[in-house]
């Protein structure tokens, strides 16, 4: 049992030294903006989770109308071409897939390479993010509702929706609603965890200000 605590302590101390690693002197013009720019996205996080992800208006849903939305786009698209050596299926996946990839590598570099574990926070409310942008696709496999780029929607062409292809190839057509408000309760889940990492960060920063600046 002795044994298996010192472990558990082990685990966490590690822990505790990979995510919330602060540096032993805070510069404190970095600190305040950095508390700035946890503020900023705390509000504008805030309004991704108030979003409804299963409404539509004009083609669009509210997510799809965002800033955050054309930058995963960018993201989505470039994944259906890296991952197109894996096969058809992988292909319409991959633009998904690297969409949540890319935020993901973000927050790897900035805890391993970096040690920036407030940059890594920003990391993890993108990916929370990006979990929540793909809901509204995924939500519509059925419904082919959505403006797709090219400016015709799932129900103009016909298996041109990443969606309802990926649904359709795993016979899971059914539950695209289900697939979605899970996607998106994880990524709202995500960024609420973000936000919490975030103020820790924050918070041992604070403790550690150079008070000598």
């Amino acid at each position: 049992m002795k044994k298996s605590n010192e472990r558990g302590e082990g685990l966490w101390e590690w822990a505790e030294e990979l995510f919330f690693y602060v540096e032993p002197q805070v510069n404190p013009i970095y600190f305040y903006g950095r508390v700035a720019l946890y503020v900023i996205f705390v509000i504008w996080g805030w309004q991704f989770i108030s979003m409804e992800y299963d409404v539509v208006v004009g083609g669009f849903s509210e997510i799809g109308n965002s800033f955050m939305h054309r930058v995963n786009l960018v993201f989505h698209e470039a994944g259906h071409v890296i991952f197109m050596p894996f096969g058809r299926f992988m292909t319409i996946l991959g633009g998904t897939l690297d969409q949540w990839l890319i935020p993901f590598i973000v927050l790897c570099a900035f805890v391993l390479n970096t040690r920036d574990t407030f940059g890594a926070s920003i990391g993890l409310w993108w990916l929370g993010q990006s979990f929540m942008d793909a809901a509204p696709y995924i939500n519509d496999a059925r419904a082919g509702q959505l403006m797709l780029l090219g400016g015709v929607t799932g129900r103009d062409r016909p298996g041109y929706h990443d969606w309802e292809n990926i649904l359709s190839d795993l016979r899971w057509m059914q539950y695209d609603h289900t697939i979605a408000g899970i996607v998106d309760t994880m990524g709202e889940g995500l960024m609420l965890i973000s936000f919490v990492w975030g103020a820790r960060v924050l918070y041992l920063q604070y403790k550690n200000l150079d008070k000598q600046i």
